[in-house]
């Protein structure tokens, strides 16, 4: 019973499709530029804190879950092409989505609901597979919400 109990609660925070394209959420494997999973290996010794999720440049994004858009992130902090991002809060969860020009910041929205675009990431790391980062507010793996 208990792992039923713990089955519907995950799948009722399982994150809905992200990026236009796609019929599931899919994690961006190994490509020239590193891998995508929780926990890669980067330069420098640094493991990779999220998940990328693949997206096509210029795709509109979805909101992956009920919630509230708390603000803006620039995960480089350089004004590069692809430095801008948001925080989504909303079903427990805190994550982070990066690569993304949000239509707004702040504010409520709905599981599914168009919430941004796509940046174009090959303008920046051409070759990689371009992709949204996914990353929960606490640094935990946000695999299983995928």
């Amino acid at each position: 019973m208990r792992k039923a109990i713990i089955l519907a609660v995950i799948c009722s925070t399982a994150f809905g499709v992200l990026c236009r394209g796609y019929k599931q959420n899919v994690a961006r494997a190994c490509d020239k530029l590193g891998c995508g999973h929780y926990g890669a290996r980067r330069v420098g010794g640094r493991s990779h804190g999220g998940v990328d999720v693949k997206c096509s440049d210029g795709s509109a994004v979805y909101a992956p879950f009920d919630g509230k858009l708390v603000g803006r992130i620039r995960p480089y902090g350089n004004k590069n092409k692809i430095d801008d991002g948001f925080k989504l809060i909303g079903n427990g969860l805190c994550v982070m989505l990066f690569y993304i020009k949000p239509d707004k910041y702040t504010g409520n929205v709905k599981k599914g609901q168009r919430i941004g675009t796509m940046l174009p990431m090959q303008a920046v790391y051409p070759g990689i597979t371009s992709h949204i980062h996914v990353q929960m507010c606490d640094r935990s793996n946000p695999t299983r919400y995928l």
